[in-house]
């Protein structure tokens, strides 16, 4: 399904790219900046399905465009955004989860962005609702947590894992070469585990994610 997007890069090279990328696949770029005030004025003007930004970003170049998107999402809560990172930043996707698990999230590394199947599913979970944190930043932070994710036995920690990167038990089953039966069972017991008793299993699995993937 077509999505509208406003992109913020501050690279030209880079933003151009993205860009390319994205209208290749269908959707429409309504605005493409290079700073995190452009980036605010935008999102204002065009109201998108999704936004796509930088961490690192003028004015400031440092956390320009991940303040900005917290912002956005503070005044418009059902806005999905999907951040994208040179780096492995633990306190940045500690802040991008922190945006809520009610509407979709994203964190990226660059270079997944080499792979644009990937990057363009990202965009479309994301967009869709979903929680989608980059392979890498996902096993530095399991590596980081000890409780109460302890409990976990080592397929479960491989099943949250895959959680996270926003794959379907279908898709994890076909990864880990199990059937999808065993693939709801392990997410079963980790639900359980972690303690998330709320009505609904689809609102619980979205909560596993953020809520124990924080540093």
């Amino acid at each position: 399904m077509p999505l509208t997007v406003v992109l913020a890069e501050d690279s030209p090279l880079t933003r151009d790219g993205l860009v390319g990328v994205l209208t290749r696949f269908g959707h429409r770029v309504l605005a493409a900046v290079g700073d995190a005030d452009a980036l605010i004025t935008a999102v204002r003007e065009h109201d998108p399905d999704i936004v796509v930004t930088d961490v690192r970003m003028p004015p400031d170049n440092t956390d320009d465009g991940l303040r900005a998107a917290i912002s956005l999402r503070r005044e418009r809560p059902a806005l999905p955004v999907l951040v994208l990172s040179q780096y492995i930043e633990q306190s940045y996707a500690a802040h991008l989860l922190d945006l809520g698990s009610d509407s979709g999230v994203g964190y990226l590394l660059k270079d997944r962005v080499s792979a644009v199947g990937e990057f363009v599913e990202a965009v479309d979970r994301v967009a869709a609702g979903a929680t989608v944190v980059d392979p890498e930043v996902v096993r530095q932070l399991l590596n980081r947590r000890h409780d109460p994710l302890r409990r976990l036995t080592p397929r479960e920690r491989e099943v949250l894992a895959l959680m996270a990167e926003g794959r379907a038990n279908a898709a994890i089953a076909r990864e880990l070469h199990v059937t999808e039966a065993a693939v709801n069972k392990h997410v079963s017991s980790i639900l359980q585990k972690l303690d998330l008793h709320i009505d609904g299993q689809g609102h619980r699995r979205v909560l596993a994610v953020p809520a124990y993937l924080r540093v």
